[in-house]
């Protein structure tokens, strides 16, 4: 992986994270939010080699503690980002070809979306933070899940070809 293409995703990361924070944040969803972010995260993350996925897990976890809205410590979302990344990286093989099996890779984002919420609220409980009723964190969890599995079909298409924008020419072969 060339540091040129860390730079280049890392930036699609956070012009993703600007829209999300100006434009899809300010949307009232019923039930819950979705997070046009941790979506794109998964897709990227799902599709990236072991390294890949480490390294663009911490970053796009550095890039969501830059929330203002975030009241956590600086670097709980990386720390579950990265574990994310980890677990997409350790299950790669296990999960095959997406584009056999589209359902399948939605599921697979939605479900990657939902357990970094969740490790994100570990983390905060083992750091001794109140993170809220035990109700309303699996209500955000499940709507959030809920609508990416009914909105990222919308980003996938968008998102493999940005993807494939941004490798190298090393890379495409």
């Amino acid at each position: 992986m060339s540091q040129i293409r860390v730079i280049n995703t890392s930036l699609f990361l956070l012009l993703t994270f600007l829209i999300q924070e100006s434009v899809i944040a300010r949307i009232n969803f019923p039930l819950g939010g979705f997070s046009l972010y941790i979506a794109v995260l998964m897709i990227v993350l799902s599709l990236e080699d072991r390294t890949g996925s480490l390294v663009f897990g911490f970053i796009g976890g550095l890039i969501l503690d830059l929330s203002p809205a975030a009241q956590s410590p600086f670097g709980q979302w990386a720390l579950a980002m990265t574990f994310i990344g980890y677990l997409f990286s350790v299950n790669r093989e296990t999960v095959g070809d997406f584009n056999d099996r589209p359902i399948t890779f939605i599921s697979l984002i939605s479900f990657g979306a939902a357990v970094s919420m969740i490790t994100f609220l570990v983390i905060g409980v083992l750091l001794g933070q109140n993170n809220g009723g035990v109700v309303r964190n699996l209500t955000l969890i499940f709507a959030n899940s809920f609508w990416t599995f009914l909105i990222v079909p919308i980003f996938i298409p968008i998102t493999l070809k940005i993807r494939k924008f941004l490798l190298t020419n090393r890379e495409r072969v």
